[in-house]
């Protein structure tokens, strides 16, 4: 046998690489750089989740971002972040790798806490940054023990070791204190962990572990809540859920809803809630100013009926769950509209419905098959009413402009404006979709009663319009007559679409306007007015095969533009406008005759009601429907919309809070200092040597190391430190 199979060091056992890797794997996840790294990436994640609306319908985001962006972005689960598995992953690994990291260090903290390292060699405290040395007349262990004696009456824990040296007895005085400080590491670590495991207990990881492992599954259809079927429901021994529930005033409903990104899950609770009365108050602003439910909780289990009051910052708890104030919608109104055709008086009729309903109308009605979709009530509506001239939109005259007053105008308290403020209320409106036959719809917003904008105009009603969800509404403004109605104006439009009318229209205004002893003028005047009028009114052809004949105002812009020279065209303007506006008062004198009312009087109201009258039938041309939908009479039914939540991790992440505002608080403000003094014998007397080890070196700690000196060793200071900073020449 080889010498090298009898040597020891051949037999050793080789190194497993697969412990060596464990090692490597485990060093890395305690270590401080790879948890920063994971809460790096949360921040990040949670900022994404904070400013990104979570849990909507698909269609919102792909009208928000587009499609290739709305796929991509659902794609990295962006829309769930809080519920995402590779967020639910990070955090976990963050909740490892603090755990490894406080696992590691706190037996070496405790042990560290108990030692006084009294061990140390004169020597070492010798290379010590802060340290001294003085001699007594006293012996070693006396000045020790007056020493350790001094230091236990400045708060110190001390400790006593006698070592024996070629001269004597000699005795080391080791002494410590704000060993808190390291209990604040263990403190802010520890937070973290508890933090982090009652986010994952309270976030979504219970309920989609119930649809990874417990076959339940989102619900994407609609109808009503009890034909749910149990696969889309979660038991009420749930643990952990936070779901909405809206009640309205006079029902009770004991199903909350749990919006995920793939549909909503139904949350069964242990009692039913029964709303008696919702309050709100708003301020002069319109913003609501209080939220509050007058409730019945109703158990399952027991049958008790527990009255409560729900208001936003002040929730209800029964059971475990918290019932929170969230907001609050509309709970199935009762509403009453009157469809009024735009270009006729006749062929008015009801449409009664409920908030949240819909009703199909026919033909005769409607003119084409649609349904109307009763989409929202409002009893309040404030607007702002000032009349901003430097606002979006407007001209501003830079001759008019101060620097100096601009500047100071932004300037102050934060609730300063630049504008004032009227706000007024201007009363219920309703909204409402029309819905064709291939699915599209459109959104009209109506307002009950007429409003006067301020401008020193007629009242109007205001008729909104939009196509999409995410557009802003464009109103049209209809002036009300003198019985505030709007009769006034759909006879002037019917007679605008009859060429007799418009005909003795004409011939009123040029009898009007011309005297008799010049009836040359007569003809060409007669031409002339009745070009505008056609013009206005839509009945000339189109100028080209298959194009819309143009109406309004927009009418008469491009016959000038066609037929005018550029320099003559704001002359010929401000001729044919106002023998537009001549025109049509005599054919609103006409159309009132043939009802049998009087005629206007040529003041300055008739002349505002006239001129309103003249903008509204110009932009009621591109108006898509031929009727529009009043509101006559309402019954308003209010709902509120409540948060339930069973959150067993809060009091664990308070829990968490605590000890980290604890935890950072013994690490920024608690510093961990040791003292060691060397007493040694030296002739009759003893020489000792004085350091001071602190883990922050700050003025304080030469300051205190100052104190020492003079207290233990009687020396004062090399340097007097100043009381307060000196000052910059």
């Amino acid at each position: 046998m080889s010498s090298s199979a009898t040597d020891p060091a051949s037999r050793a056992a080789p190194p497993v690489p697969g412990a060596a890797r464990l090692q490597a794997l485990l060093d890395l996840l305690a270590s401080m750089r790879f948890a920063i790294s994971l809460l790096t990436v949360i921040c990040i994640a949670s900022v994404i989740g904070t400013v990104l609306q979570q849990n909507q319908p698909a269609v919102n985001y792909v009208n928000q971002f587009g499609p290739f962006w709305a796929q991509l972005f659902g794609a990295l689960h962006l829309y769930s972040v809080y519920s995402a598995w590779w967020f639910l992953l990070i955090l976990g690994f963050l909740v490892l790798s603090t755990s490894l990291c406080v696992a590691r260090n706190t037996p070496k903290i405790l042990i560290d806490l108990k030692t006084f390292k009294e061990n140390i060699r004169e020597s070492s405290l010798k290379a010590f940054g802060q340290h001294a040395e003085a001699g007594f007349s006293d012996g070693p262990e006396a000045v020790a023990r007056r020493l350790g004696a001094g230091l236990v009456q400045g708060g110190w824990k001390v400790r006593l070791q006698q070592r024996e040296t070629p001269l004597g007895a000699g005795w080391m005085v080791a002494a410590k204190t704000g060993a808190a400080n390291k209990l604040g590491y263990i403190a802010a670590h520890s937070a973290i962990v508890l933090v982090c495991l009652g986010g994952l207990l309270d976030g979504d990881l219970i309920v989609r572990a119930q649809t990874w492992f417990n076959g339940k599954v989102p619900y994407t259809g609609a109808g009503l809540i009890a034909d749910v079927p149990e696969q889309h429901r979660l038991s009420v021994r749930n643990p952990t859920f936070r779901g909405n529930l809206m009640v309205a005033e006079g029902t009770q409903s004991s199903t909350a809803i749990l919006n995920q990104s793939e549909g909503v899950l139904l949350q069964e609770l242990p009692f039913a809630v029964e709303l008696k009365k919702f309050i709100v108050e708003h301020y002069s602003t319109g913003m609501p100013k209080l939220f509050a439910s007058e409730i019945v909780i109703h158990d399952k289990v027991t049958g008790a009926q527990t009255p409560a009051r729900v208001e936003v910052n002040h929730p209800v708890n029964y059971g475990g769950i918290e019932i929170y104030q969230s907001s609050f919608d509309d709970g199935g109104s009762q509403v009453t509209l009157q469809a009024t055709p735009l270009s006729q008086l006749g062929g008015r009729f009801e449409v009664k419905g409920v908030v949240g309903g819909a009703t199909p109308l026919t033909r005769e009605q409607g003119g084409a098959p649609v349904s109307l979709e009763f989409t929202a009530l409002r009893l309040i509506n404030v607007e702002n009413f000032s009349g901003n001239p430097g606002g979006s939109g407007s001209a501003v005259d830079v001759r008019k402009v101060d620097l100096r007053d601009s500047v100071e105008s932004r300037l102050g308290a934060a609730n300063k404006t630049q504008t004032k403020k009227e706000l007024r209320n201007i009363g219920p409106s309703v909204t409402y979709k029309l819905r064709d036959e291939a699915g599209q719809a459109r959104e009209f917003h109506n307002y009950m009663l007429p409003v006067d904008m301020g401008d020193g105009g007629v009242p109007v009603m205001l008729l909104g319009l939009r196509e999409n969800p995410g557009d802003p509404f464009r109103y049209l403004r209809l002036p009300v007559d003198e019985q505030g109605g709007l009769d006034g104006f759909i006879r002037l439009r019917a007679a605008l679409g009859q060429p007799a009318l418009r005909e003795q229209a004409v011939r009123r205004y040029v009898n009007l306007a011309l005297d008799a002893s010049r009836p040359e003028l007569a003809e060409q005047l007669r031409a002339s007015a009745g070009r505008a009028l056609d013009l206005f009114a839509g009945a000339t052809p189109a100028t080209r095969e298959g194009q819309r004949p143009s109406s309004g105002l927009q009418a008469v812009a491009d016959f000038i533009e066609a037929q005018v020279p550029e320099a003559e065209r704001p002359r010929a303007g401000e001729v044919l406008i106002r023998i537009l506006n001549g025109v049509l008062f005599q054919l609103n004198q006409v159309a009132r005759e043939q009802a049998g009312l009087k005629p206007l009087p040529s003041d300055e109201k008739a002349q505002a009601y006239m001129t309103q009258a003249v903008l509204s039938l110009s932009d009621a041309q591109a108006y898509p429907v031929p009727m529009v939908f009043m509101l006559k009479d309402f019954t308003q039914v209010q709902a509120s919309v409540f948060q339930v939540a069973r959150a067993p991790g809060k009091s664990i992440v308070y829990l968490g809070c605590a000890l980290l505002i604890l935890g950072v608080f013994a690490m920024l403000y608690i510093r961990e200092r040791r003292v060691w003094v060397w007493v040694r014998p030296q002739g009759e007397g003893s020489w000792a040597t004085l350091a001071l080890s602190t883990n922050r070196k700050t003025l304080d700690g030469d300051r205190e190391f100052d104190r020492l000196k003079d207290k233990l060793l009687g020396l004062a200071p090399t340097e007097p430190l100043p009381a307060t900073p000196p000052r910059a020449p």
